[in-house]
């Protein structure tokens, strides 16, 4: 899993750092002794994780910066000088990216090749973890999950710039760091739930919301099937995955699944189900039309498991109590920066004991 040793005194570029996976990702490497110098578009909603953690005060830099403009990144990564380069920033939502496609192939496709090429122009880079998205594959709406061997497609804007992401990606390392790197891997997760995530059209921020209002939530597509897992998995995953790429290269310089186990792809009324019996809440599902959405996906991470040694470690059950008590606490107004590093030290000891 994660070496804590490893990332003390490390110098990290991390883009998309005031994002909701981002921010978690800022404490977790600064926690860990990290030097971690964050490029991002300000916060999107309001309250936000970087804002309510406390993020900013962990960095050793924050600039506020878009990936859409390419000198900008370049001369945030050569201030910078970092290490290792944690690509996050992007535009996540599906529906929004039927609203705004080109926004999102801007942001997602040109956004990785600004990175990449910076990367190219800042010598002390030795490994980049790109973060795409489990909806990057062709979806077949088939039962079995997508390995990293199956072909790279997308429906909607959103997935399908991720696609392209992953292929930029992979044309950059074959035509600039092949031979002696810097070496560049993707990272592919599942729907990942979470304390301090107020994005919209997302199913939990989308309840914890009704919470807040006493109203009933509306679902658009409650048989659809995701592979949900707590952030901090993923996130795990990418931390391993950067460790490998330092040290060992390019054998880990290629595409990686970080998924739940089969039994946590569950469906959306499941989830629901399980949220509105913690909360009292009731759901109903929207008849209006709604835009295409996979309906069935699923991860299949057996190459993470054998070779990088990772394993989700918190259960889906798990995950959503851990969800939901980070609201409880940001409600009765705790400190949600040391709330969110007591979680991470929670995961890092069950990590550690092999805990379910």
């Amino acid at each position: 899993m994660v070496d804590a040793a490893f990332w003390r005194g490390k110098r990290v570029f991390l883009t998309g750092h005031t994002g909701f996976k981002g921010g978690w990702l800022a404490l977790w490497l600064c926690r860990m002794g990290a030097e971690v110098h964050g490029f991002s578009l300000a916060p999107t909603t309001s309250p936000n994780l970087f804002t309510v953690a406390g993020v900013e005060a962990a960095l050793a830099g924050h600039l506020i910066g878009d990936i859409r403009d390419g000198a900008a990144v370049a001369a945030a990564m050569a201030e910078a000088a970092p290490d290792i380069v944690l690509h996050l920033a992007a535009q996540p939502l599906v529906r929004q990216s039927y609203a705004d496609p080109v926004e999102t192939y801007a942001t997602n496709v040109m956004g990785t090749v600004h990175v990449l090429d910076a990367v190219r122009k800042t010598p002390s880079v030795r490994a980049v973890v790109n973060v795409t998205t489990d909806k990057c594959y062709e979806n077949h709406e088939w039962i079995w999950p997508y390995r990293e061997t199956d072909g790279l497609g997308g429906h909607d804007p959103y997935s399908n710039s991720k696609a392209c992401s992953e292929l930029v990606s992979a044309a950059f390392r074959s035509s600039y760091f092949a031979k002696s790197g810097p070496f560049v891997a993707t990272a592919r997760a599942g729907n990942v739930i979470g304390g301090g995530d107020w994005a919209a059209d997302r199913l939990v921020p989308d309840f914890l919301r009704a919470l807040d209002r006493g109203e009933d939530v509306v679902i658009r597509s409650p048989g659809a099937v995701r592979p949900w897992q707590h952030v901090l998995e993923p996130l795990s995953g990418y931390l391993a995955l950067a460790e490998q790429l330092y040290t060992v290269g390019a054998p880990f310089a290629e595409g990686w699944n970080f998924g739940p186990e089969d039994a946590d792809a569950r469906s959306v009324s499941w989830i629901a189900d399980q949220i509105a019996a913690a909360t009292g809440l009731t759901w109903r599902t929207d008849a209006a039309p709604q835009p295409h959405e996979a309906n069935v996906l699923k991860l299949d991470s057996t190459k993470a498991h054998a070779r990088l040694h990772w394993t989700p470690r918190w259960r889906l059950g798990a995950a959503l109590t851990r969800t939901l008590e980070w609201r409880a606490a940001w409600r009765d107004g705790q400190d949600m920066a040391a709330f969110s590093l007591a979680q991470i030290a929670q995961y890092e000891r069950d990590a550690g004991a092999g805990a379910p």
